[in-house]
Parts: structure tokens; sequence; C-alpha cells
């Protein structure tokens, strides 16, 4: 995996850990202001991560994308065992 492909696969895993966190404190604590705020900038950065992500390197999951023309770029991708930071 090239090197710039591996870094922001990296940026979107610990953005995402980082929504997924407030997502789970705002299921105890859904009147805090600071931790929504936080929430939706993790989020919106997330989208744009992902989507970046997308364009360059193709689909970071199997389902939620466009047709699969002109092929089943999925599979073209290695697994996650296979990467190495």
């Amino acid at each position: 995996m090239p090197y710039e492909q591996a870094e922001l696969l990296k940026k979107i895993q610990a953005v995402e850990f980082c929504a997924t966190e407030l997502t789970l404190y705002l299921d105890t604590h859904p009147d805090d202001a600071a931790a929504l705020s936080d929430y939706n900038r993790f989020a919106g950065e997330l989208a744009a991560l992902k989507k970046e992500y997308t364009e360059k390197y193709g689909p970071l999951c199997v389902f939620g994308h466009e047709r699969a023309e002109p092929s089943w770029k999925w599979v073209e991708q290695p697994w996650p065992w296979e990467i190495e930071y």
C-alpha cells in the first residue's frame, strides 16, 4: 500500500474513532452542547476524508456506493490484515 494511501486510511480510522466515542458519550449525555458540536465537526471531517479516499483509491466498504461498473473494485483492495502500517 502506498504511503499516502496508508496515511489517509490512518487519519480516517482516528477520526472515525473520535466520532464513535462521541456517539457513545452523547447516548448518555444528550444535552452536552460542546460534545454535540465536536461530534458534528468530526462527522463532517470523516465524510470528507472518506470521500477523498474513495475518489483516490476506491471504496472503503462493499456497500453504499455507486454502480459496480466497470469493475468490482472491492476485491482490488488489500484485506485489513494485509495492510502494513
